[in-house]
C-alpha cells in the first residue's frame, strides 16, 4: 500500500501532520540543539565537504543542521506531509542553499535508495522502526554508507511485554479517533508531567534533540508501524556487515531510542 492507504487503513501514524504543527515552535535554541546533537555524536565540530543523507527527514529539523554544518545533503521521506516539511523548514531558515536536495521515497524501496549512491554521513533516527519492515530498512540503508562513512541511527529499545502493550496502543491510536483523546488523557500524566518533573530536576527542560514534549508526546502514542530491538541485536547485526561501532547512547533499559554511531569498514 502506498501511504495514503496505510493511513486510511489504521496502518500507519501521519509523522507529517504531528511535525507540520511542530514547525510553529521552531527556534533558534531548538536548531542550535540540534546541530550540537550531531556535532557530539559523531564527533566533529563541522561537516563541510561531506555528503549527508537524511532517510527520513520528518521536520527536516537535522537536515537543516546539518546544511548549516556545511554538508551537502539529500533529504527524503515516505511521508508526503513530512517532506513539505522539510521543505518549508528549508524555505524558511535557509532558503538559498544550494547544497540541500528534498524529495519523496521509502528506504523499503531498494531500488530508489540504491540510485542515491553512497554518502560521508548516513542519519536516520527514529525511522527505521516505522517503516514496518525493520530488516530490510538496515539492509537497505546500510548500502547507502561509503567506505569509511558513518552511519547514525536511532532504534527504539525492546522492553519485552512493556514495548507489546505500546505496539497495542500504538495500533489502537491509528485504527479509532474515539480512542485518540482517551489514550492521550490516559497517558499524559506520565508522558507529559512525570517526564516534565523529571527533566526539571535534572536540568534538562531545553529538551534533548530540539524536541518538544507535547510533540514527542503525540509522535509516540501515534508512532506505528512499531518496532523494537536490543542494542546488542543492533550492534551484532552491523558489526556482521563490516562496520563498527565508534559511539553509543542508550535509554538505560527504559523506555526511548538507543543511539548508535557506526564506521563502516574501509574497503
Amino acid at each position: 500500500m502506498g501511504h495514503a492507504a496505510e493511513v486510511e487503513s489504521g496502518e500507519r501514524f501521519e509523522f507529517g501532520e504531528n511535525w507540520a504543527r511542530f514547525l510553529a515552535e521552531l527556534s533558534d535554541e531548538k536548531i542550535a540543539a540540534a546541530e550540537a546533537s550531531l556535532k557530539r555524536m559523531l564527533g566533529v565540530e563541522s561537516l563541510q565537504g561531506k555528503t549527508f543523507l537524511d532517510a527520513g527527514s520528518g521536520s527536516g529539523l537535522f537536515s537543516l543542521a546539518a546544511a548549516r554544518l556545511g554538508a551537502t545533503v539529500h533529504s527524503f521521506d515516505f511521508d508526503p506531509s513530512s517532506v513539505k516539511c522539510t521543505e518549508r523548514i528549508k524555505q524558511l531558515k535557509f532558503p538559498d542553499c544550494e547544497r540541500w536536495r528534498i524529495e519523496s521515497g521509502s528506504v523499503l524501496d531498494r531500488g530508489y535508495v540504491s540510485a542515491l549512491g553512497d554518502f560521508d554521513v548516513v542519519y536516520s533516527w527514529g525511522v527505521l522502526h516505522h517503516t514496518g519492515d525493520m530488516a530490510a530498512a538496515f539492509a537497505n540503508i546500510a548500502g547507502c554508507v561509503k567506505p569509511g562513512g558513518l552511519l547514525f541511527i536511532a532504534i527504539y529499545n525492546d522492553q519485552g511485554w512493556i514495548s507489546r502493550y505500546w505496539t497495542w496502543v500504538k495500533r489502537l491510536y491509528n485504527r479509532s479517533r474515539i480512542a485518540k483523546p482517551v489514550l492521550i488523557a490516559c497517558h499524559a500524566p506520565y508522558l507529559l508531567g512525570l517526564r516534565w518533573l523529571v527533566r526539571a530536576a535534572s536540568g534538562r527542560l531545553s529538551i534533548e534533540r530540539g524536541m518538544t514534549i507535547w510533540y514527542d508526546m503525540i509522535d509516540w502514542l501515534g508512532g506505528y508501524p512499531f518496532e523494537v530491538a536490543k542494542p546488542e541485536q543492533v550492534f551484532a547485526h552491523f558489526r556482521d556487515r563490516g562496520f563498527t561501532l565508534t559511539e553509543m547512547t542508550t535509554c538505560g533499559g527504559r523506555m526511548g531510542c538507543n543511539e548508535f554511531v557506526f564506521r563502516l569498514a574501509n574497503r
